[in-house]
């Protein structure tokens, strides 16, 4: 899969236009896609891999939109991610009700320590509670936190330790804190969205499910066109 941010795909102008959906790579880019067909006018990009490039094409875009008089207003960080068992099983779909960057700190000899207690920076963005319901309700979603880190979890000491300093973690990926960031700069709400594609824990491809996780996050937000009409007209 292409690593590089592709150029987004506007499906055309219609009330679904101020919502920018930010994926990490085309095939997931595609698969949202797919759930608005026609004349929607969702904006669906990739956005890269990894935090520091998903802020980086996220805030392009965002500025992009407002210099044509366009302003985005929401975004949507969107994909396939691990699952942290059994909670979010594969093939689920994961609504964040937070979006954390779970390695952003430092290791000491009694543990990690977020930035935020080294004095400075964030670690977290809320979603708009309600529209968290309306999504996960609409969707069928389970909700919790989705950790952003920089390096995927392949051990199952790591899962643990992801869990016993984030108890309602449900899914982590790479990109969401960053979309996120990139968001808040423009004061612009943002969600993230993931479908389970494997087991957050020991590296095992051959118990991946992707294509399984794309189809989910396709039918998922097949769903959601009036939950996102809805907040275009009324919540901006």
């Amino acid at each position: 899969m292409e690593l590089q941010a592709e150029e987004g795909r506007l499906i055309a102008a219609s009330g679904l236009h101020r919502v920018l959906v930010a994926t990490a790579v085309p095939l997931e880019r595609d698969a949202v896609a797919r759930a608005f067909p026609g004349d929607s006018g969702i904006e669906v990009i990739a956005v890269g891999v990894g935090p520091a490039r998903a802020a980086a094409s996220t805030a392009s875009a965002l500025t992009t939109a407002a210099l044509r008089g366009e302003p985005r207003a929401l975004v949507v960080s969107a994909g396939i991610g691990g699952g942290f068992q059994p909670e979010a099983a594969v093939g689920s779909l994961v609504v964040a009700d937070e979006i954390v960057a779970a390695d952003l700190g430092a290791e000491t000899e009694d543990g990690f320590v977020p930035v935020t207690e080294l004095g400075f920076g964030t670690v977290g963005h809320r979603p708009p509670t309600d529209l968290v319901r309306r999504v996960s309700d609409a969707a069928g979603a389970r909700t919790g936190a989705v950790l952003t880190v920089s390096t995927v979890t392949g051990t199952a000491a790591r899962a643990t330790a992801l869990r016993e300093r984030h108890p309602t973690a449900l899914a982590e990926a790479m990109e969401g804190f960053g979309v996120a960031e990139a968001a808040a700069a423009h004061g612009v709400p943002v969600l993230e969205i993931r479908a389970i594609s494997n087991p957050v824990g020991p590296r095992d491809r051959a118990a991946w499910r992707i294509p399984d996780a794309l189809a989910a996050l396709t039918e998922g937000f097949g769903k959601l066109t009036p939950v996102l009409e809805s907040w275009n007209r009324h919540d901006r």
